[in-house]
């Protein structure tokens, strides 16, 4: 190795402008912030389940700039098994407390109806979708997070059941 630093690329994709942007997302970037617009490419939200690509959502902010709550795709996403998560996004501009985080996670539990299992599945996406280094990632989800399906799960840490594993399916090419 050359011991140089490397970074993620998390761009933001399908908030606005032309579903091409998903794409290119999807092609060149471990995980996306928004992802609105996948709602209209069920193909690409089929890639996107099958890699397990990380998809950051911020419905507080879509909802003041391009899309109501209610119309926003998290709860339908995070329904089909996509590695949905909650962000903030502009903060200052779009929050009313100092938490921005728990202030996404009360309203969509509240208005969605999340379960305590939804919310625990987004946290674990949370996690997952971080740039912690592994030895967070393992103090929060277990030694054997980077796994496929339940294996990868530790419901003692995550408070996820099983049955809510992902594991995509096989496709051979």
């Amino acid at each position: 190795e050359r011991g140089m630093n490397t970074f993620s690329l998390r761009p933001h994709c399908g908030e606005a402008g032309h579903v091409n942007h998903l794409l290119t997302g999807y092609l060149t970037s471990e995980s996306i912030a928004h992802g609105i617009l996948l709602r209209k490419v069920p193909v690409l939200q089929y890639l996107f389940y099958l890699t397990n690509m990380g998809i950051a959502m911020s419905p507080l902010s879509n909802n003041s700039l391009f899309i109501s709550y209610q119309r926003n795709p998290l709860p339908e996403y995070l329904q089909k098994g996509l590695n949905v998560s909650l962000s903030t996004d502009d903060p200052l501009q779009f929050h009313y407390t100092k938490e921005a985080l728990m202030e996404e996670y009360s309203i969509a539990a509240q208005v969605w109806k999340l379960s305590s299992c939804d919310m625990c599945e987004l946290a674990r996406n949370s996690v997952l979708q971080s740039g912690f280094e592994d030895k967070v990632k393992i103090h929060w989800l277990g030694p054997h997070y980077q796994e496929e399906g339940v294996l990868g799960n530790d419901i003692h840490r995550t408070n996820v059941p099983d049955i809510r594993g992902k594991s995509a399916p096989f496709i051979a090419l």
